[in-house]
């Protein structure tokens, strides 16, 4: 019994000492193991950062290249039109005065009162005028009686000289009277026409066809032929069956102002009407104040819808062929202190082009030189645009470097 004690002793710490290897071993593992998942999980931090990073600054740099919007020129057209402001006129106006002096009597039209020519307007009362006349035909009737006692007495003479019973000179003079009863027998006759010409005035009649947009007269009122003062106006007539439209070409477009040229006006009254006219006259001279050709367009007017001082839009087409240039939008247009240009990307980068403009349509411009259909032209180009500057085109995939 005491022989077999020893060798227990001597096994248990073998195997203590086995045991305590396999904890350390477990241990030493785990510390591997969360040593190695650290490092992993800090490279895989480090890297997503990196990237983050990279990808930042590259949005950036295409954020701080200029986006622009471009469109390209277009060829002008052949049949190019030019609108331009016009007013209307009667085709022909009139003020109507008097022209004997009285009281008017009465008055038989107002304003918007259509007439026709030689219908009576007013009647002028005019007294003086009337003794006047009843004088100058008694004057009339007293140089006839006299003129017939000298043609009596002219031809007795006459015959008295074939037989020597009177003078020649006595004859002459009997001749002579009779010629001068004459004269004046013409000169009451023209007296009294002309008396009877302004009496026939006391009637106001409308010289013309036409509408009375004017009344400035009243029963009452004195009317002053003239003589003393400044005539007063007592109507206006205008005739509106035909109008007038006066329009300011400016001289680039004064092609498009040919005699017999077709003419289509707008009136804000009449949306979506059009009106046609025919362009009938122009100066022929170019107004040095304003640098326009003044032309005249008539429009039949049967209706009388369009109305004398209507303001109208009038729209001139150019003669085929006139315009062999392109055509751009105002809104490319860069004013500089060497003269226009516009913005033009090329390879990715803003060039500022010289252009050369021939006609301006408003919105549009012609350019006769600097560019071709193939430019991308940057519309709405910053004042601060510079050439060389770094541009992309806004829309459009990649980045210009």
């Amino acid at each position: 019994m005491t022989v077999e004690q020893p060798q227990q002793e001597e096994i248990k710490p073998q195997a203590a000492s086995k045991a305590g290897w396999g904890t350390a071993a477990a241990v030493i593992a785990m510390l591997l193991l969360l040593v190695g998942g650290g490092a992993v999980l800090v490279y895989y931090g480090i890297h997503s950062r990196t990237v983050s990073a990279n990808t930042l600054a590259a949005e950036t740099r295409v954020d701080a290249v200029m986006a622009v919007s471009v469109i390209h020129p277009k060829m002008g057209g052949a049949d190019e039109e030019v609108v331009l402001p016009g007013n209307t006129q009667a085709f022909t106006d009139s003020p109507i005065y008097a022209r004997t002096a009285g009281y008017l009597k009465k008055w038989y039209v107002d304003i918007g009162t259509h007439v026709q020519a030689g219908q009576l307007l007013a009647e002028i009362e005019a007294p003086e005028l009337d003794h006047q006349l009843q004088q100058a035909k008694a004057d009339l009737a007293t140089s006839q009686a006299n003129l017939k006692l000298a043609q009596t007495t002219a031809d007795r003479w006459v015959f008295l000289l074939k037989t020597q019973s009177v003078s020649r000179q006595e004859t002459d003079e009997k001749t002579g009277d009779l010629n001068a009863k004459k004269a004046m027998v013409d000169a009451s006759e023209n007296a009294v026409h002309r008396l009877e010409d302004l009496q026939s005035y006391e009637k106001v009649t409308a010289p013309f066809d036409g509408v009375i947009t004017a009344r400035n007269t009243d029963v009452g009122a004195l009317i002053d032929a003239g003589a003393n003062s400044p005539a007063r106006e007592l109507f206006h007539l205008a005739a509106t069956k035909q109008l007038r439209v006066f329009v300011n070409v400016p001289e680039n477009f004064d092609r498009a102002a040919q005699s017999g040229a077709h003419a289509t006006l707008q009136l804000a009254e009449f949306p979506g009407r059009t009106f046609s006219g025919t362009l009938v006259r122009n100066a022929n001279a170019i107004d040095t104040a304003s640098r326009t050709l003044l032309v005249e367009v008539d429009v039949e007017n049967p209706t009388g819808e369009l109305l004398p001082g209507s303001y109208v839009s009038v729209h001139l087409k150019m003669p085929g062929g006139a315009n062999h240039g392109f055509t751009i939008p105002a809104n490319t247009i860069l004013f500089r202190s060497e003269g226009l240009r516009v913005g033009v990307v090329r390879d990715g980068h803003a060039q500022l082009v010289p252009i050369t403009v021939g006609r301006d349509y408003g919105n549009e411009l012609e350019i006769v030189s600097g560019l071709t259909l193939r430019d991308q032209l940057i519309v709405n180009p910053a004042d601060s645009l510079v050439s060389g500057e770094p541009v992309r085109i806004a829309g459009a995939e990649g980045t210009s470097k």
